[in-house]
């Protein structure tokens, strides 16, 4: 089944007339983070988020997977600078496919052409971070990648 799906797959970066089923899925990839209903994101934030993708003086990027006219996938990167390096690092803030697209190469696919995109503009490294419990995505990502052995905290300011 890979092969039909990828077979069909275009990733690119969105469109202003794809923002409803951009939004379909970035609902779906909050709330699969706990962020819906009285923990919803506020819709500033995910409109400011929309308009980010097409500034080109933002660093945030998009690019969305789309197969047979439906969008089944996303992946929202930024760029910035390190301490530890002197080109820009790619930081994979979101990815997301919807569940029916799950197993079938489509997470791969964009976490391959963020890597493309990082590469063309110089970085030397993609990183991201998953929620340890999000075992099937965890799977794919001991494929694809190395784990870093860091653990991420944060303090809400």
């Amino acid at each position: 089944m890979e092969a039909t799906i990828l077979s069909s797959l275009i990733i690119r970066e969105p469109t202003l007339a794809d923002q409803s089923q951009w939004l379909s899925l970035w609902d779906g990839y909050n709330a699969f983070y706990g962020r819906e209903g009285p923990t919803a994101l506020p819709p500033e934030t995910t409109e400011s988020t929309w308009r980010r993708f097409f500034d080109p003086e933002e660093p945030v990027h998009a690019l969305v997977a789309e197969q047979e006219g439906q969008l089944i996938g996303l992946a929202h990167f930024l760029f910035h600078r390190s301490t530890t390096s002197i080109p820009s690092t790619c930081y994979l803030q979101d990815l997301f496919t919807s569940e029916a697209a799950r197993g079938q190469g489509v997470a791969t696919a964009l976490v391959d052409r963020v890597s493309e995109e990082a590469r063309a503009r110089g970085a030397q490294r993609v990183y991201w971070q998953t929620h340890e419990d999000n075992l099937q995505a965890r799977r794919l990502y001991d494929r694809i990648a190395e784990r870093s052995g860091f653990i991420i905290y944060r303090k809400v300011l």
